[in-house]
C-alpha cells in the first residue's frame, strides 16, 4: 500500500476534527474523498500532508511512520498538495510560482514545465503574468502545476473545483486522467458526489469526522451515498 491512515485521530488545540479515520491509497489509484462542510475531509488531507503532525503511526507511507514528519519532510518522500484556496505566491509570476514547486522535487520524472505548460497551455500564455492576476481556474491550474513540480508520487487535491465555473472544473477534471498516466496517485477531496464518482476507483464518504462508507466507486449506490453523506436512510 502507497500510504494509509491508521485510526487517524486530529484537530485544533482542545477541538477533534478526526476520531479514528483508516483510509488507503494504492500505487497509482484514484480515491475520492466526500463529504458535507466540517466532515472533516481538508483535516484529513492536513493530516497526511504534515501540515497537522500527529502521532507517527496514524499516517503510513510505504510502510514506514510519517504522522509527526513537517509538511517539508513528507513532500520530499514525494506527496504533494493542491491546497484549498490555492495559495499562491502573490509577488510571483506564474512560471515563478510554478518553479517553486520544483524546489522540492523528489526525484526525476515526467513534471517539468513543458509538461505543465502542456496540461495547462494557458499557463504558458501567461507565464509572465502575477500569479493572483489570472483568474480563479487559472490560479487552480498553477497550484496543480506547482504541486506536479515536484514529480509526487501521490497528489492531494483539496476542493480543487470550489468556486469555479463549469467549463474550467470540466477541463481540470479532464488533466487527471493526464496525471495518473503519468504514475502519480491521486486523492481528491470533493463536494460534487458526481465529480468524485467520475474520476474515482475507490470512494470514501465522511461525516463528522468519521468515515462513513468505503467503497468501489464503481459499486456504490446513491442511496448508500445518501446514507453516509447525511447520517439517515434515503
Amino acid at each position: 500500500m502507497l500510504l494509509e491512515t491508521r485510526a487517524l485521530t486530529a484537530g485544533y488545540g482542545q477541538f477533534r476534527a478526526l476520531f479514528g479515520v483508516d483510509v488507503a491509497i494504492d500505487t497509482g489509484e484514484c480515491i475520492a474523498i466526500i463529504g458535507a462542510n466540517g466532515a472533516g475531509k481538508s483535516t484529513l488531507m492536513r493530516s497526511i500532508s504534515g501540515v497537522l503532525r500527529n502521532e507517527p503511526g496514524m499516517v503510513v507511507h510505504r510502510g514506514e511512520p510519517i504522522g509527526a514528519l513537517s509538511s517539508a519532510a513528507v513532500m520530499k518522500r514525494g506527496i504533494a498538495m493542491v491546497p484549498e484556496g490555492r495559495k499562491l505566491f502573490p509577488s510571483l509570476t506564474v512560471e515563478e510560482n510554478l518553479l517553486i514547486g520544483g524546489q522540492s522535487r523528489k526525484a526525476a520524472g515526467p513534471w517539468d514545465l513543458g509538461a505543465i505548460y502542456d496540461l495547462f497551455p494557458v499557463l504558458k500564455e501567461r507565464r509572465h503574468s502575477p500569479g493572483t492576476a489570472l483568474s480563479g481556474g487559472q490560479q487552480q491550474m498553477v497550484a496543480i502545476g506547482r504541486a506536479l513540480m515536484s514529480n509526487p508520487e501521490l497528489l492531494l487535491c483539496d476542493e480543487i473545483s470550489l468556486g469555479l465555473a463549469p467549463v474550467v472544473i470540466r477541463d481540470i477534471y479532464a488533466a487527471l486522467p493526464k496525471i495518473r498516466a503519468g504514475g502519480a496517485a491521486i486523492v481528491v477531496v470533493e463536494q460534487d458526489i458526481g465529480k468524485a464518482l467520475a474520476v474515482a476507483d475507490r470512494v470514501y464518504c465522511m461525516m463528522e469526522g468519521r468515515v462513513t462508507l468505503a467503497a468501489r466507486a464503481s459499486e456504490i449506490s446513491r442511496e448508500a451515498i445518501h446514507a453516509a453523506y447525511f447520517g439517515e436512510a434515503a
